[in-house]
């Protein structure tokens, strides 16, 4: 297993794994990137266009990308600075405990997706640690995210990543902002 950010020239590769899901189709991993409709609006082509726009002019990656053994990739993990997360910065979520003055700083985590037939192989795990050296060696002070909270079992948003995930790869618990979300923090 191979985990590395992307750059413009893996863009084939996220559009062989978004394309094993209806949803990745739709979304393009734009959903936190954008406010209100957009990402709705903008479902399938449009959001695509945007993300492949992020990753081709980005300065910082727009995540990192897992691959098999075989070269196939497997897994995602979207990353980058806080700032570039509009729905992130409204979000009332991380309004308790968001320092502004840190988003550029600050690199956050909102979403993951890999392959159905990879899951339940700890690759979840992989990307949030490959996320955070990328982070690392950008220069961040810390990354964040705000997985599902508690032990689950959790049915929906899954996407978003878990309490126990989070907390194995060195994160903690900066607030717990409602019953089902718990915005998590890991100095750099």
């Amino acid at each position: 297993m191979e985990v590395r950010a992307l750059t413009p020239h893996a863009l084939h590769d996220v559009r062989d794994l978004f394309g094993t899901s209806s949803v990745t189709r739709g979304c393009w991993c734009v959903w936190f990137l954008v406010r209100g409709q957009a990402a709705h609006d903008g479902w399938g082509s449009v959001n695509q266009e945007r993300f492949e726009h992020l990753v081709s002019d980005g300065a910082e990656p727009a995540g990192v990308l897992a691959y098999d053994s075989e070269g196939r990739p497997v897994g995602w993990c979207a990353t980058g600075p806080r700032s570039r997360y509009a729905r992130v910065l409204r979000s009332p979520l991380t309004a308790p405990t968001r320092d502004a003055t840190e988003d550029d700083a600050v690199w956050f985590v909102p979403c993951f997706y890999v392959r159905p037939a990879s899951r339940r192989a700890g690759l979840t795990r992989r990307l949030l640690d490959a996320a955070a050296a990328e982070a690392t060696r950008h220069g961040a002070k810390a990354i964040e995210g705000f997985p599902l909270a508690g032990p689950g079992p959790h049915r929906d948003d899954r996407y978003l990543g878990t309490e126990g995930l989070f907390a194995a790869c060195g994160f903690t618990e900066v607030a717990r902002p409602s019953p089902r979300r718990v915005v998590m923090r890991r100095e750099l």
